[in-house]
């Protein structure tokens, strides 16, 4: 029988994408920084990044770690994703994204549990006009486990609303199983405050003619593992694609299990 070892489970990249008009180019993944499974440090950067003229930022950076606390017997893992000076398009900008996610494990527990304090947006625009984004930490400080958020959805009114039809497609969430999956935001209330003429919001994304759809703080969560996406945008227009920026994952398991 092999002794026990907690198997680390962490991964952060800055940004990435892909066009299809007027060209097809993919944009690498940059400052990707991922965990080895026996835990420790890891990180990585990139300085005045520039894609054509389409998208540019001052600096993408990323670190993750895991290790054991010995004051209460767990194993936690870091991951943070942070963009800095983004410029899409002169559409939508930004002075700061940052993804943070943070796990502790309890050896007796099947899940880690994991928050997402201090992600933020920090000076979003669209068209030049601020976007106001509020995250409900308060909802998920509640739902930092799969199984929690099992619960919540068949009990909890406001997590229900936000992942139940995240994309308002009228097709709600069905109950989920032990092998499901939650894909919602961290937007309070699924909602965001802007005033544009000819600009959409629904629900957690924001929709500008001649540019496409960017959509904030999604977190994906399934057993043992939770994702966080600050910005995911889909172009469409005289350019084309899709990429996200300023996202991570984590948790991990021991073994044996």
């Amino acid at each position: 029988m092999p002794e026990p070892f907690f198997h680390y489970h962490a991964h952060a990249q800055a940004f990435s994408g892909k066009f299809t008009r007027p060209f097809v180019e993919n944009i690498d993944v940059q400052a990707s920084s991922t965990l080895p499974a026996t835990g420790g440090h890891g990180s990585a950067r990139v300085d005045n990044f520039k894609f054509h003229e389409f998208i540019s930022f001052k600096a993408g950076y990323t670190h993750v770690s895991g290790g054991y606390q010995e004051a209460d017997g767990t194993n936690n893992t870091l991951v943070t994703s942070v963009l800095e000076g983004l410029n899409m398009l002169d559409v939508l900008t930004a002075d700061r994204i940052v993804c943070r996610l943070y796990s502790k494990h309890h050896p007796n527990d099947a899940e880690g549990r994991v928050t997402m304090h201090s992600s933020k947006f920090e000076n979003l625009a669209i068209c030049g006009h601020p976007v106001t984004i509020e995250l409900d930490f308060g909802l998920f400080d509640g739902i930092q486990t799969y199984e929690a958020a099992q619960n919540a959805y068949g009990n909890n009114a406001a997590f229900q609303r936000v992942a139940s039809d995240p994309f308002h497609t009228g097709r709600p969430l069905p109950a989920q199983g032990p092998n499901g999956a939650f894909l919602c935001s961290l937007v309070k209330g699924g909602q965001i405050n802007l005033q544009v003429p000819d600009v959409t919001v629904s629900g957690h994304s924001i929709h500008v003619p001649g540019f496409g759809t960017a959509y904030f703080a999604e977190t994906f969560i399934t057993h043992g593992t939770r994702s966080l996406t600050m910005l995911r945008f889909e172009l469409g227009s005289t350019t084309g694609g899709s990429g996200s920026g300023g996202g991570g994952s984590t948790n991990g398991k021991h073994y044996p299990p």
